[in-house]
C-alpha cells in the first residue's frame, strides 16, 4: 500500500481529502502545519507528499526546502495545493523542486489522477535502465514525451577512427558526447614515464566522454580506438538538455553513469593488492563480461597483449608468461593469438 503525507491547515479540506485518499486504498498521514509535516515526513518516509502553500509557522515553500535538504526525503514526489489567487507564486515552488500542483477547489478525480501519474513516473525512474542507448533512450522518453535519444544519434556527423587512433586526450576540454556505433574503445591514464593503465572499456551502444561533461572539467583520461570504430558526435548542448530537463531524470542518469566510477575504484583496488595470476584472471573476466554479455560460448578475446597487460596492470612479459600457465592448466586456449576461455568458473574462483 502506497503512503501519502497530507499537510493542510484547513481542517475541512484536510479531513475530506484524507477520506478520499483512504477510500482509494492509500495509507494517509496528516499534519495541520508545516513543521509537523516535516517531522512526519522524516519519520514515516511517505511515497508522496501533498502540501498546502499558505500555512502558519512554516509555509509550503519552507517545507519543500527543508525536505530537499535531507537525503532521506530529497527525492520524494511533492505536490502543492494552491488557491487560484496563489497561482502566480507557483513558479517559486516549481523552481524549488516541486513536481506538480493542484488548484483549489479540486475534485477527487483530479487529485487521484495527479497522484497516480506522479507515482507511476517515479516507479519508472527507479527501474535499472542500464548504461547504453536503451537506458538513456528510456530516460529521454520520460523527459521529452514522444521523442527519444535516437533523434540525438541519427543524422549526426559520424567520425571514423582507425585502430590505435586517439579520440580525445587527457587534459583537453570536452565539447561533445560520443556514442559508439561500431567498434571498441579503451580509456587510459599515463604517468610521466609513459606507462599507461586502462581505466575503461567501451563498445557498441556505449557513450563516451560523459564524465568530463557532467563535471564541467577537462578530460582526466585518454580515449583510443582498439579497432576500426565509428562514433556519432552529439553536441554538448544536446547532452545538457537531456540531463537538465528534469530533476529526477538527471539524478537517475548521473547515478547510472556513476557505476563506472565504482567499477574503476574496484579495478584500481584489485591492481594494488591482487597477485599477478589474479590480476590476469580478472582482466580476462572483465574483457569477457564487457564484450560478450550474452555469453556466446564461441567468443574469442581478440586483444593485443600490450592492451591486455595494461588492463591487468602488469608488464607485457609477465602477462604472456601467466597466459602460458593458464593454458597449461586448461583454463584458456590460445589460437592465432586469440584467447578462448575454457574454464570460466576456474577464472572466476581465482578472482573471488
Amino acid at each position: 500500500m502506497k503512503s501519502i503525507l497530507l499537510i493542510e491547515d484547513n481542517d475541512e479540506i484536510r479531513d475530506n481529502t484524507a477520506e478520499i485518499l483512504e477510500l482509494s486504498n492509500y495509507k494517509v498521514y496528516t499534519a495541520s502545519e508545516g513543521k509537523e509535516g516535516v517531522e512526519l515526513a522524516l519519520e514515516k518516509k511517505p511515497d508522496i507528499i501533498i502540501c498546502d502553500i499558505m500555512m502558519p509557522v512554516l509555509d509550503g515553500y519552507g517545507v519543500l526546502h527543508m525536505l530537499h535538504k535531507n537525503p532521506a526525503t530529497r527525492n520524494t514526489p511533492f505536490i502543492f495545493l494552491t488557491a487560484k489567487t496563489e497561482r502566480a507564486d507557483l513558479r517559486k515552488g516549481m523552481e524549488l523542486g516541486a513536481d506538480d500542483y493542484i488548484t483549489k477547489p479540486f475534485n477527487g478525480t483530479e487529485l487521484l489522477n495527479a497522484i497516480e501519474s506522479r507515482l507511476k513516473k517515479t516507479e519508472q525512474l527507479e527501474v535499472d535502465v542500464g548504461q547504453g542507448i536503451r537506458g538513456v533512450n528510456y530516460l529521454l522518453k520520460l523527459n521529452r514525451g514522444n521523442n527519444d535519444l535516437q533523434e540525438l544519434v541519427e543524422g549526426r556527423n559520424t567520425n571514423k577512427y582507425k585502430k590505435k587512433q586517439i579520440i580525445f586526450s587527457e587534459g583537453n576540454r570536452p565539447s561533445r558526447l560520443f556514442y559508439i556505433q561500431k567498434g571498441k574503445v579503451k580509456t587510459y591514464k599515463s604517468n610521466e614515464e609513459g606507462k599507461s593503465l586502462v581505466v575503461g572499456l567501451f563498445s557498441t551502444g556505449d557513450f563516451l566522454g560523459y564524465t568530463a561533461l557532467l563535471e564541467n572539467s577537462n578530460y582526466k583520461e585518454t580515449a583510443e580506438a582498439m579497432e576500426a570504430t565509428e562514433l556519432a558526435i552529439i553536441p554538448k548542448e544536446d547532452f545538457d538538455e537531456l540531463i537538465n530537463g528534469n530533476n529526477r531524470v538527471s539524478q537517475i542518469f548521473i547515478k547510472m553513469l556513476a557505476k563506472n566510477v565504482s567499477e574503476m575504484e574496484d579495478q584500481l583496488l584489485a591492481l594494488t593488492y591482487n597477485s599477478l595470476r589474479k590480476k590476469v584472471a580478472e582482466a580476462l573476466t572483465l574483457f569477457r563480461k564487457k564484450y560478450n554479455p550474452r555469453q556466446n560460448p564461441d567468443f574469442e578475446i581478440d586483444i593485443s597483449r600490450e592492451n591486455l597487460a595494461s588492463i591487468a596492470g602488469t608488464a607485457t612479459e609477465s602477462l604472456i608468461r601467466t597466459l602460458g600457465d593458464f593454458k597449461d592448466e586448461n583454463l584458456i586456449d590460445i589460437q592465432n593469438g586469440k584467447i578462448i576461455i575454457l574454464n570460466e568458473k576456474g577464472l572466476a574462483n581465482m578472482v573471488n
